[in-house]
């Protein structure tokens, strides 16, 4: 065994290497936080002889927590599920939760809060495809067993290497779901959050906005309509009323069909060649167009699909592509791109990364709209025997090291040194994903309600502190229209802000609204990224009839800020509200953002709580606060 251990000002990282049968090479990455008491581990296993190995299988990693009372925390998927949280008191209990279909986190959330004794325990899955997590308890000890790549049975062929799920656990000592998740949000901050550049500048909240609704083309079925004659226009009239945003948004449709043709309507049933459509974007009008943007301080952002390939025949005829990678099977209408094939991956990445230096493309944005794990166990079986697991476990990393390769591109001109981790909206939030990315639409459906934008704040923000919503609250998702006003505003501030506009296409267009939530939001944005404290019970998108606060807490600076919705159908006019963050011998001064109106609070009054009136219902109220010591009784 060879053992390499390297130290950090707040980590030490260890590598465990052991030689197996003189056939297997087995590597244990594992990192020490000890600034958070946080530990995560990772194991590869690599065939450096020329022979077969032997099989490898029930690759799990095993934890036990010793104390009473255990219970499991934490919020289900994206898709179906919407962020629900859940409360389970484990004693006694046997209680699983997995994941099978290729979108780590559509369904279930592999990000778990054991309590237990007098303290608790923060544990996380990093793996985009398949895995798992069992929870087993009785009166003094529970068993957590985590895997990935499920089901895996299968020998390495020489030079073949895989490896397990990153797995982690924070162990925090203080039995109090405030204090868990602003322990967990402040881990993720500074040891999770990817850097904004090559610089390791810390990535700071920004805004977006696509434009594909401002172009007077219909958009059919996704944002496809944009081109070279669109853009400026857009652009201009946004920097005319000063409403400019961070980043102007590129969704898909911009790329040539596999059969030379230009996509008007199907934007995801044509991708695969990676090249502008030069229908839509001759010469070099999408460069000219990232040039004008970058001269006004503002970036661009493009969408890309590579694991979803169309047409592979035409690909192949004109673009170089080899048919065999194009995993495909009858009765499934999704073909898979195989990026775990070496060739493959390299013609894909190659493909991308020259689209976006060519362009000068800032951040890449990618998406997922299949459900790729039949497929995976598909070619898995036209392998042979004992080959289970072996495609999804090429796959997801080659998937890992191409947004590796792709951050270095955009970096290497001084774009992004991060990616969005789009997959139908919240399908790939797993931990080592949000290593390198992060989810600028935590869901598809969060383009639609204040009321589900509000549950999946009051959740999913708990786990994954940087991600964005639409400022539009719409009945579907892709309508053109929909209601834009304060209280969508304010519900819709996180730390991307995702900007629903047109600008030169409609006529009555309200600038003085755009102004306003743009203006404020910046406002905010300090505090985005801050302690977080939900002040009311969480509430399903169904349930308007009651109130939901919540509140970004600076600890050093001791500000902060409260949101306050009485939602639409909510009968009554008050609501009292506690604030977990004030200790003893502290005041609080709250001031109105719409009337300046301040008020101070002793802490005697605050332990008892603050009486809220808000007169009218579909109501957002917007305080500022602030924490000083009691010197005076009020």
């Amino acid at each position: 065994m060879n053992n390499v251990t390297t130290c950090e000002e707040d980590c030490e990282t260890s590598i465990f290497e052991f030689d197996f049968r003189n056939a297997l090479k087995i590597k244990l990455r594992l990192v020490h936080y000890y600034d958070f008491d946080v530990t995560e581990w990772t194991i590869w296993f690599e065939n450096n002889s020329e022979r077969e190995s032997g099989i490898i299988s029930s690759l799990k990693t095993e934890l036990k927590f010793v104390g009473g009372r255990p219970v499991l925390k934490g919020i289900m998927g994206d898709h179906v599920n919407r962020y629900r949280p859940y409360s389970i008191d484990l004693e006694g209990k046997n209680i699983c939760y997995s994941s099978d279909s290729g979108r780590a986190t559509h369904v279930n959330f592999p990000y778990f809060n054991l309590e237990y004794g007098n303290r608790g325990a923060m544990l996380a899955i990093g793996w985009a495809g398949t895995w798992c997590a069992n929870f087993t308890s009785d009166e003094k000890n529970t068993i957590y067993t985590a895997s990935s790549v499920n089901g895996i049975k299968t020998y390495l062929k020489p030079n073949e290497k895989i490896r397990t799920a990153l797995f982690l656990v924070g162990n925090y000592q203080f039995r109090n779901e405030d204090y868990a998740t602003n322990y967990w949000r402040r881990f993720y901050i500074r040891h999770i959050l990817p850097k904004s550049n090559s610089n390791g500048e810390d990535l700071l909240p920004f805004s977006t906005c696509c434009l594909a609704s401002d172009t007077g083309y219909p958009n059919s079925d996704g944002s496809i309509s944009e081109r070279y004659t669109t853009w400026k226009p857009s652009l201009e009239k946004m920097l005319e009323e000063n409403i400019k945003v961070d980043f102007r948004w590129v969704d898909a449709g911009w790329y040539i069909a596999p059969d030379g043709t230009s996509p008007q309507t199907d934007w995801w049933g044509t991708v695969g060649t990676w090249c502008l459509d030069q229908y839509k974007w001759p010469d070099k009008t999408f460069l000219e167009s990232t040039e004008f943007a970058r001269k006004h301080g503002m970036k661009t952002l493009l969408w890309f699909e590579p694991e979803h390939v169309t047409d592979p025949n035409n690909l192949e005829k004109f673009y170089g592509y080899k048919k065999e990678w194009a995993i495909q099977r009858e009765g499934i209408s999704l073909i898979s791109n195989n990026i775990g094939d070496e060739e493959c991956f390299n013609w894909t990445t190659d493909r991308i990364c020259r689209t976006l230096r060519e362009n000068k493309v800032e951040m890449y944005r990618e998406d997922n709209n299949g459900d790729a794990a039949e497929l995976w166990k598909y070619l898995d079986e036209m392998e042979g025997e004992n080959r289970k697991g072996i495609t999804e476990s090429k796959f997801i990393n080659a998937h890992y090291v191409m947004w590796d390769k792709i951050i270095e591109c955009t970096s290497e001109y001084g774009g992004c040194g991060f990616v969005d981790s789009c997959a139908s909206g919240g399908g790939r939030n797993d931990l080592e994903s949000m290593r390198r990315g992060i989810p600028l639409l935590r869901s598809d459906n969060d383009r639609t309600s204040v009321a589900l934008r509000l549950s999946m704040t009051t959740s999913f923000n708990k786990w994954i502190p940087f991600c964005g919503a639409n400022t539009k609250e719409k009945l579907q998702q892709l309508d053109p229209t929909g209601v834009s006003d304060v209280y969508v505003w304010r519900a819709s501030y996180l730390p991307a802000l995702n900007v629903d506009s047109q600008f030169v296409q409609a006529e009555d267009q309200n600038f003085d609204i755009l102004r306003f939530g743009l203006r404020e939001w910046k406002k905010v944005s300090p505090y985005l990224l801050k302690d977080f404290y939900t002040l009311t019970p969480w509430h399903s998108e169904e349930d308007k009839t009651d109130f939901t606060a919540y509140s970004y807490f600076d600890e050093q600076k001791k500000k902060g800020v409260l949101f306050v919705f009485r939602q639409e159908e909510c009968a009554r006019d008050t609501i009292l509200l506690k604030f977990p963050f004030l200790k003893r011998g502290e005041k609080c001064i709250l001031t109105n953002e719409d009337n300046a109106l301040s008020q101070t609070y002793s802490y005697n009054v605050l332990k008892k709580g603050i009486e809220f009136k808000v007169p009218k219902v579909r109501t957002a109220l917007l305080y500022w606060l602030t924490v000083e010591k009691e010197n005076s009784n009020i």
